[in-house]
Order: structure tokens, then C-alpha cells, then sequence
């Protein structure tokens, strides 16, 4: 449920702003979802008015459902030549969420979802060597739905002004709070960028990487709206100790709870959770690079306090860290490869503690540099 004003201001933060579309830009703009339609539609316009070239590409939750029901191996490891292309040439992606069931692919076959995940990964990947190489920009938003209402346990009127909120479309101009936000995490980023090593501790976490040689980046709108995280790729073989994550870890609709992870020269050799194990263990086992670190993060959103069952919004919880499984990020020279990228969220606001070279430099949830 959101109105013109709000709509208009949404499409303007994301052409304009997250994405910055310019004249003879090839725009493809992925709607999940027809609830969107009044966001695409303005999306589209302003795309034509600043002189690019967008193109509407649609999709149903029912289709990946079906696709993964009915499969077999070989059209399971297919790539469309459409797909290939549209990721090469493209300059700018944007993808609306708004997904009328989240729960959809929640009985999938999960060896089906490993073996689809593993082929799709060169076009992930492709677009983030892209993006890292700056030939194109890209950003994930979402619509407000009932689905994803439900889902955080509020109505559809207060997901609407709780996405809203997280996004600072309520303010009269957003784009200079984000820019705000941004000079703030440049600042924190800096300061890890000149660190090597990182320790978190925490409930039932003792856990140390390596980062020396990777980039700290800060997100502030581009990207991911709504946004706020400060994250980096450790060193691939460096992660080693324990992390308890106690807030539901969602992905691809299943959700594990409870999970315990113990890492060895970066590799997760245990791992347990109390429900949803099974799902936990199948997607550890999904390639040789799904029991590495792709990524270790600091949410920095106070505006998002509770998990919604929606990783766009909870990963940036304030207060909060996560840590991905799978595939790296080449903008922060991480170099490990997977089909696999899962962000486990983990509370820090009671006892938390990070440590950068042995400095402490975040407590219960707050930086104290």
C-alpha cells in the first residue's frame, strides 16, 4: 500500500540516485511480482525521460516453483543465451521485489535448488566483475505485499510504512540522508581498511578472520535499498572459532533456527541447527565452496530492529553483524566460488563485542570509534 507521492520519490532515490541512469543506458528492470506495477511503471518513466533505453522483464512465483518441481538434470544446469547477454551488456539492472508468497519454494527438492544455484552462479558472478569493475550499476528493492507483511507479523499498512521508514522515503529529500549515512561509513571503513584481523565474540561466538589485503565497503543506497551495512570477503582460509546466530536464518524460503557453526582454517567443519537441519546441512554440502566465508558484515540500519523474514531488510538490522556462506565479493577481493551465498544474521546489541588488530572497536551493537 503506498501512494503516488511515495511511489514517485521510491523510483526517483532508485533511478537517480542508487543507480544514476543516464542518457543511452541499456536499463533492464526485473519485476518479481505484479503488485509492483505502480513502482515499475514509474521506474520505466523516468529511465525514458534521462534518455536510457529500459526494458521490463516479469516474473511469477509460480514459475520457480514449477521449474524446480518438474526439472530434470540437464535442464536444471540450462542458462538461456537471453540471460548471458542481458548480464553482459546491460548498464544498468534494477530488480523490484514483491513477492505475493514467500513460502513457495519452502518443500522445493534442495538437491534440485544446490544443482540450480551451482548453474546460475557465472551469471551472479559476472554481474558482480562487473559491478566491481564499475561497467555497471545495479540495485535490489522491494514493493510492499501481503506476503511480505505476513511474514514480519504486521498488516500490510505498517509493512508499508515500516519499509518506508528503513528507506527514509518519509524525509523530504532521502537522497541526502543516504549521502549522510555514506560520509559516516566511509569513516568507519577507512578505519578497517588500515586493520588485518577481526574477532567477533559474542553468546556462544568466539570467532576470528584474516582481512588483510580485502576492501571494507560501505553501503548506502546503491545496491540494495534500503541499505546500511559495512562489509568485506576475509581471506578465504583464515576463518576459526564458533558463532551462534539466534535470530531465523532464511533462505530460499526454509528456515533454519538455532544455528552453530564451528570453523577451521575458514572451512565450517560443524555445524547444527535446531530446526530446519536437514536444509542447513544439504546447502553446506552444495559445492566446494559452500562451507567458506563469502562475507562478514556490520548492519548499521537502526531504522530495522526486528527480523521480517526478509533478507533485504534484516541483514541491515542495526545493531547487528552477519556473516555469508558461499560466494565472496570480487569489489573486496574475496575470491571464493559458489552457488551458494546464505547471510546468517547474529544479535549483537547484548554483549557483543568486535575486535579490529585486538583494538575493540564495537560493543553491544554500537561502533565506539
Amino acid at each position: 500500500m503506498m501512494f503516488n507521492p511515495i511511489i514517485n520519490k521510491y523510483a526517483d532515490v532508485l533511478v537517480n540516485y542508487s543507480t544514476s541512469v543516464k542518457k543511452d543506458d541499456f536499463v533492464i528492470i526485473y519485476a518479481r511480482g505484479y503488485e509492483a506495477q505502480p513502482l515499475v511503471k514509474e521506474i520505466y518513466k523516468l529511465c525514458l525521460i534521462n534518455g536510457a533505453n529500459p526494458v521490463v522483464r516479469t516474473s511469477m512465483d509460480e514459475i520457480a516453483e514449477t521449474f524446480i518441481k518438474y526439472a530434470n538434470d540437464s535442464q536444471l544446469e540450462f542458462i538461456d543465451e537471453m540471460s548471458r547477454v542481458e548480464v553482459e551488456k546491460a548498464d544498468v539492472m534494477i530488480f523490484i521485489g514483491a513477492p505475493s508468497n514467500i513460502k513457495n519454494m519452502a518443500n522445493a527438492d534442495t538437491n534440485k535448488l544446490a544443482k540450480r544455484s551451482k548453474a546460475t552462479h557465472p551469471i551472479l558472478s559476472k554481474r558482480l566483475e562487473r559491478s566491481a569493475k564499475g561497467d555497471m550499476r545495479w540495485v535490489i528493492a522491494d514493493y510492499p505485499t501481503n506476503a511480505l507483511a505476513q511474514e514480519a507479523s504486521m498488516s500490510l499498512e505498517e509493512y508499508s510504512e515500516f519499509l518506508i521508514k528503513s528507506c527514509y522515503l518519509d524525509l523530504d529529500n532521502p537522497v541526502e540522508k543516504w549521502k549522510q549515512i555514506d560520509n559516516e561509513q566511509k569513516r568507519i571503513a577507512d578505519i578497517l581498511n588500515k586493520t588485518t584481523k577481526l574477532r567477533i565474540t559474542g553468546d556462544k561466538t568466539d570467532i576470528s578472520f584474516s582481512t588483510e589485503g580485502r576492501i571494507w565497503i560501505p553501503c548506502s543506497g546503491t545496491m540494495n535499498f534500503p541499505d546500511g551495512e559495512i562489509f568485506t570477503s576475509p581471506v578465504e582460509d583464515s576463518a576459526n572459532g564458533k558463532i551462534y546466530f539466534d535470530f531465523p536464518q532464511n533462505y530460499h524460503g526454509s528456515t533454519s533456527r538455532e544455528v552453530y557453526l564451528t570453523l577451521e582454517n575458514g572451512k565450517v567443519v560443524e555445524a547444527s541447527a535446531e530446526i530446519g537441519n536437514e536444509f542447513l546441512q544439504s546447502m553446506l554440502n552444495m559445492d566446494e565452496g559452500s562451507r567458506f566465508v563469502g562475507e562478514i558484515a556490520i548492519g548499521t540500519n537502526d531504522r530495522i530492529q526486528d527480523v521480517t523474514g526478509n533478507i533485504l531488510f534484516d541483514e541491515k538490522i542495526g545493531g547487528s553483524i552477519h556473516m555469508a556462506l558461499g560466494a565472496s565479493y570480487p569489489e573486496a577481493n574475496g575470491k571464493n566460488q559458489s552457488g551458494l551465498h546464505w547471510d546468517m544474521i547474529k544479535n549483537m546489541k547484548n554483549s557483543g563485542k568486535i575486535y579490529a588488530d585486538d583494538k575493540l572497536i564495537y560493543q553491544d551493537g554500537k561502533f565506539i570509534i
